[in-house]
């Protein structure tokens, strides 16, 4: 008899082959037979007219704090991730010296937008190596899989101190110091290193955070580490499009150095690039990049989110208008006052004048575009972007001005209506292109991060309802390809990723047909009440991590299954 039998189901194994009738045993973590009609099980899971597939990796996260307090990894678990890469973007909490711990919660906070103090209450310190990191998250109760990369700001802080922020390259001793930590991390199970080269990322002062100007030397110098030991892989956020001319010389250079270095190291690099309004043709000329990069025998590998990576708006976080005295003044309150004061008609005109008033602020304050504003109402999060959807189109309707129809729509809904913002892959042809196109890798979702502006951690049940079975942008073997095997190989986590006897038993049981994502919604159950957005779905009758269930229909059970995952 096997511990557990999923019996029945439409079996899609990950390795792009299409569902087969088939039976799934398991017996302790581990997948021990697939076929019809296996022995019975100790548990019998009828999978009839429903999807069996492997559990999803997600490749690009900051759950890095979170883990301590949130076992699980809400909201990623609600949506078949069973499996977490965090230590993205070169922001981590190791290596640090005693008494710097602060100082790497800050810079999180202000890279990746997790509250430094909820990160100081929720974290137990007392570790110095990327290594020693890993065991005290090792020896704590996981619900999913967990894998890290060690980032480079923090490498680079341990190793030079405030000298890592200065554009002055880093000496002889600088670069033997930072790789032979990199080579402890690698040794003690670190899935590979993570680094940020975009200006756009700084520390509260405002200074690029370290790495920024690391010379391909000290790229290089990191990538042999990755070398001599023959896994890991290189993750970066690139510096493609900024400060550019017409000729792209930044972004020619920034594809140059990541060539060389995934060349000589012989390992996978791995950076994000998404479709920008305002850098059209990037992301297409990247990809011609990468084609030709890749016949010279560099294994780039482009990795981009399956939807708009968005600002989310409403009444609980914040709204279009903050810059404006007099909006600001009504977020000042407690979220449970600012819908009553909304509903005050002197409140209202003077919050209508004031939008309707041409705006001194600029850049990320500044008033955004209505007709760039997509409504996303409570219920099934369509993730709408066509233009009958937008704020401007709905204001239009009302025949009242965006400020005044965002008003209302927050009181007609009791103060759940949000607004979605696509600051990146706002084009979804684009989208769609890239995500086809087997170079590139499914990820950027960014969850644990940007926890009270954004909510993109839902990314694998949009791209299943929308692209596979809405769209049929891909068949649903190539799709869960995409979300499984693909994710393992790039990082060398063995075993997982894929359904077949001896794999660990990562698994989902999907109603597709009944598949569905619902609009994020804001919760407050951080440290130190810090709030954040929260995003459920419908649809997962039950997903397993190493053989125990861990959600079944679309709750938790309360199993931490979860381990350390380590690059083979």
């Amino acid at each position: 008899m096997h511990d557990i039998v999923i019996r029945g189901g439409d079996v899609v194994d990950g390795t792009g082959a299409p569902p087969r009738r088939a039976d799934v045993a398991i017996d302790g973590d581990r997948i021990t037979e697939i076929g019809p009609k296996q022995a019975a099980g100790r548990r019998e899971i009828d999978a009839s007219g429903r999807l069996v597939t492997p559990g999803f990796i997600d490749v690009h996260t900051h759950l890095d704090a979170q883990l301590f307090w949130d076992p699980p990894a809400t909201p990623s678990c609600y949506h078949g991730v069973t499996s977490v890469v965090m230590g993205n973007c070169g922001v981590t909490f190791a290596p640090v010296r005693p008494g710097q711990e602060g100082y790497l919660a800050a810079m999180m906070e202000s890279v990746e937008d997790i509250p430094a103090d909820t990160i100081m209450a929720g974290v137990d310190w007392g570790w110095q190596t990327y290594g020693d990191y890993l065991k005290s998250l090792g020896t704590r109760a996981l619900g999913v899989n967990v894998g890290g990369l060690v980032g480079h700001a923090a490498l680079r802080y341990y190793v030079m101190g405030e000298r890592s922020l200065d554009e002055a390259p880093a000496t002889d001793a600088d670069r033997a110091e930072m790789a032979a930590l990199v080579g402890e991390a690698i040794d003690a199970g670190a899935l590979g290193f993570s680094t940020s080269r975009t200006y756009m990322h700084t520390v509260t002062d405002g200074r690029p955070i370290p790495g920024t100007f690391a010379d391909t030397a000290e790229l290089s110098a990191i990538a042999d580490v990755l070398a001599e030991r023959g896994r890991g892989t290189f993750q970066v956020v690139p510096r493609l499009g900024e400060r550019d001319g017409a000729d792209r010389a930044n972004s020619r250079a920034e594809m140059a150095w990541m060539e060389q270095v995934a060349l000589t190291s012989r390992r996978p690099l791995t950076f994000s690039i998404m479709q920008s309004d305002r850098r059209p043709g990037l992301w297409a000329w990247v990809m011609e990049q990468t084609a030709g990069a890749r016949t010279r025998g560099a294994d780039l590998r482009p990795m981009t989110s399956v939807r708009g990576s968005a600002i989310v708006y409403g009444i609980a976080s914040r709204t279009p208008y903050d810059a404006l005295p007099a909006w600001s003044q009504v977020m000042a309150e407690p979220p449970a006052a600012r819908l009553e004061l909304l509903a005050r008609s002197e409140i209202r005109d003077r919050l209508v004048a004031a939008a309707e008033q041409p705006s001194q602020a600029s850049g990320p304050l500044a008033p955004k575009d209505p007709a760039k504003m997509y409504l996303l109402p409570p219920g099934s999060a369509a993730y709408d972007v066509g233009p009958d959807n937008s704020l401007a189109a709905e204001a239009q309707r009302r025949g009242c001005s965006a400020a005044a129809a965002f008003i209302d729509y927050l009181l007609e809904t009791d103060g759940s209506g949000l607004l979605y913002y696509p600051v990146l892959n706002q084009d979804l042809d684009a989208v769609a292109r890239m995500i086809t196109n087997p170079d590139v890798v499914l990820g950027v979702a960014d969850a644990g991060a940007h926890v009270a502006l954004t909510m993109d951690a839902g990314n694998s049940t949009y791209f299943l309802r929308h692209w596979v079975r809405d769209r049929a942008l891909l068949g649903i073997g190539a799709a869960i390809r995409r979300l499984t095997v693909d994710a393992a190989n790039l990082f060398g986590i063995a075993d997982r990723g894929v359904l077949a006897p001896g794999a660990h038993a990562d698994v989902n049981v999907i109603d597709l047909e009944n598949l569905d994502l619902f609009a994020p919604r804001m919760a407050t159950d951080f440290p130190l009440g810090a709030q954040r957005f929260v995003q459920r779905a419908r649809g997962y009758d039950y997903t397993l991590v190493n053989g125990r269930v861990l959600v079944d229909h679309d709750e938790l059970t309360g199993e931490v299954p979860g381990r350390l995952v380590t690059a083979r």
